[in-house]
């Protein structure tokens, strides 16, 4: 994952960065997330990234910029702010984005079964252990590859997860995020 704001706290340029993860050669989906950015900005990090990243880029919340992204990725609090419907909320995204990639975040088996029933590619199931971004209370652990057997969809399992993990159907995508930034 790239995330603009943990670039920013480490001193890494986004060109570093994709440096770096060119050197990997199974890196298939890049999750691009900048929370504080203007549309702007996220605009030309986009461009930059496809330049720079040949795999499937997906943006975090940011439908606005859908158009120069594979998919977009959406939080719990996101989504519903199209609908408290879950189903409308993900009929409405769908109308803008298409058959583009859809993701959802996701953090314990309630919002895994409500996530099987919606028109989505995979879901975000996270976190699994403590990082400097999410706190112990927010991390499942080994109940979350419990919970993650719920699934329907794909699940990427995200939260402290490190390039040498190994997990079994349905996680089938690692989300690195900081594990990234070690070079």
């Amino acid at each position: 994952m790239v995330d603009k704001e943990t670039l920013q706290a480490k001193k890494v340029s986004l060109s570093e960065l994709l440096q770096h993860i060119n050197t990997f050669n199974n890196i298939p989906i890049l999750q691009y997330r900048n929370k504080q950015g203007s549309l702007e900005e996220k605009k030309a990090d986009m461009l930059f990234i496809r330049e720079h990243y040949k795999g499937t880029l997906i943006i975090n919340d940011t439908i606005e910029l859908i158009q120069y992204a594979d998919g977009l990725h959406i939080g719990q609090e996101d989504i519903r702010q199209y609908s408290m419907n879950l189903k409308e909320a993900v009929s409405l995204i769908r109308d803008k984005i298409g058959s583009k990639v859809l993701g959802l975040s996701t953090h314990n088996k309630k919002e895994i079964v409500e996530a099987n029933s919606l028109h989505l590619d995979y879901i975000g199931l996270g976190a699994f252990r403590v990082t400097n971004t999410k706190s112990e209370a927010n991390v499942g652990g080994k109940a979350l590859l419990e919970a993650a057997r719920y699934s329907q969809h794909p699940v990427g399992i995200i939260g402290g997860v490190r390039m040498d993990d190994k997990f079994e159907k349905p996680i089938v995508y690692k989300v690195i995020g900081s594990g990234l930034y070690n070079f």
